[in-house]
């Protein structure tokens, strides 16, 4: 009888120590973790394999607690307009001084700060440019409730279009991008630094040159940011996973709410 106690009790300690390294790979492999601990926990009390694996199955269903909750409730403008936004503050994103000095050391500069604000949904960007690779980096900050969570990109718009982005978003991302973006998605652990010359290296892989890029300026950065997130909305809305209500504002659907899960689902295998 103390064997079983102890082999679950073991795969439930490695488990949370995997869950809580800032590493993508080791918090994946603490979410296995958990799922073979619920396995073996009701195994040996029940004996029965088949109760065993439904039992460590419904882990993955869990994510629906909130989509039926939060995210059915959630309601979100069908234009988003940016405007100048103060930073926050130091106790809300104590990060935020750090990471703006490190994008400044590789040579781009500070052009402006700007967000929105929806209901209790907020989001704030430090945007940036680097003239000599025309490069526009940014700093996002995303609010919501009791969740909140930042990432940095790296976009280099082409003039046909096409926008190349480098990012480290942490979650699975809840829309459709549109068919003129490229992502390289990396880990949330990656310095700026990291990303940059990853960001670089996913520029010469696609054959991209300087020559290629568009030549941006300040208020033309917040301009195309507008436009990317208008063309996204209603990408969304003809792709069927947003749908307009009788206010005008836009929410999920239930076709919406069965990708939101999918996407979970890839972000806990993706290797």
């Amino acid at each position: 009888m103390l064997f079983p106690i102890l082999v679950t009790l073991g795969a439930a300690l490695l488990s949370v120590g995997l869950r809580s390294f800032q590493n993508s790979y080791a918090q994946k492999a603490g979410a296995l973790g958990i799922l073979v601990t619920t396995f073996l926990a009701i195994y040996f009390i029940s004996g029965n394999w088949a109760l065993s694996l439904a039992a460590a199955v419904s882990w993955l269903f869990l994510p629906w607690l909130e989509i039926l909750t939060r995210i059915r409730a959630l309601r979100l403008p069908k234009e988003k307009q940016l405007r100048p936004k103060s930073p926050p503050s130091s106790e809300t994103f104590p990060a935020l001084s750090e990471i703006t000095r490190e994008i400044e050391d590789e040579g781009f500069a500070h052009v402006g700060d700007a967000g929105w604000d929806w209901e209790d949904y907020r989001q704030f960007f430090r945007l940036f440019y680097k003239e000599e690779d025309r490069a526009q980096a940014a700093i996002c900050l995303n609010e919501q409730h009791d969740l909140s969570f930042y990432y940095l990109r790296i976009s280099s718009r082409a003039k046909n279009g096409t926008v190349w982005t480098t990012w480290n978003y942490p979650l699975s991302y809840g829309l459709k991008l549109t068919p003129h973006f490229r992502i390289n998605r990396q880990r949330p652990d990656q310095s700026f630094w990291q990303l940059y010359q990853s960001h670089r290296e996913f520029l010469r892989r696609n054959g991209v040159d300087a020559s290629a890029i568009d030549a941006l300026d300040d208020e033309r950065i917040q301009t195309e940011m507008e436009n990317d997130l208008r063309d996204q909305i209603a990408h969304n809305i003809r792709k069927g996973v947003l749908k307009q209500t009788a206010g005008g504002d836009v929410k999920y659907s239930w076709r919406g709410m069965i990708y939101l899960w999918c996407q979970f689902l890839v972000d806990l295998v993706r290797l």
